[in-house]
């Protein structure tokens, strides 16, 4: 089946005090959601209010993306934090860039995990159950009511989140390997990450049109997503992402901020 329409999302806010990363002005041009930064594995104070008027003056929907605390490992490191404290961590980071996010006159629209957490809490039925708690501990203070959980189709966090009546969003990687499962190709194995630029913008609108994508293995692999990640801190990211989007809309597909 074709699909008429998808997300364009991009992490973003990944610098910390002088030392920056990803080019957000540049894709924020491109982009429909902005996943930011909450202070874990990047991000602060500063930039997370930048980014955030940044997101709100162009239209692009704001996002949560909230980590293990990990700046040193840029979050991608495993981590064993017990449940209790790990919702009371995302509570905190979704609540802090509510902060930032209202000042400039939007809100945040979502949360997604990132890095090892993200990788966690596909098969983790524990740590993805502590980071929905902690979403819905944030909806205690306002911000984290009904928020939409962006992740791995068929994930262990998009199952305790649909558990707990939070509306869930599937997500595909054009530039990261996927097993015949549909999980991703670790990051540590070989061609984890797919680096022609031709090759990502041919996967990319395989997966948001038709919903399908080779694994690794050569095997087809169905992929139920409504976004589609670009990720920043890929060299020529910027020009990447205008050539993903290009094509996109060259196929027939809209591109817009999921529903």
């Amino acid at each position: 089946m074709t699909r008429d329409s998808i997300d364009l999302n991009a992490d973003l806010g990944e610098g910390f005090g002088r030392w920056t990363l990803t080019d957000d002005e540049q894709l924020l041009s491109v982009v429909t959601s902005a996943n930011v930064a909450c202070g874990f594995h990047a991000g602060d104070a500063a930039t997370m209010r930048r980014v955030c008027e940044l997101a709100a003056e162009r239209g692009v929907r704001i996002g949560a993306q909230v980590s293990y605390r990990d700046l040193a490992g840029f979050g991608r490191r495993a981590m064993d934090v017990p449940a209790a404290e790990l919702a009371a961590e995302v509570a905190y980071q979704i609540g802090a860039l509510e902060v930032f996010a209202r000042a400039a006159g939007s809100k945040v629209a979502y949360v997604k995990p990132h890095g090892a957490l993200y990788n966690r809490v596909v098969h983790d039925e524990e740590q993805a159950a502590a980071v929905v708690d902690g979403v819905l501990l944030a909806s205690a203070g306002g911000p984290g009511a009904g928020l939409p959980v962006l992740g791995l189709p068929g994930s262990r966090l998009h199952r305790a989140a649909e558990k707990a009546g939070l509306p869930v969003v599937g997500e595909a990687f054009g530039d990261r390997a996927y097993r015949a499962d549909g999980t991703l190709l670790p990051r540590g194995q070989e061609g984890a990450v797919v680096t022609d630029p031709a090759e990502v913008v041919e996967r990319s609108v395989s997966m948001a049109r038709f919903g399908v994508v080779t694994s690794h293995c050569g095997e087809s692999v169905a992929v139920r997503a409504r976004s589609l990640c670009l990720h920043g801190d890929t060299p020529g990211a910027v020009d990447l992402a205008r050539r993903v989007r290009a094509q996109l809309e060259a196929s027939g597909a809209r591109v817009e901020a999921f529903a």
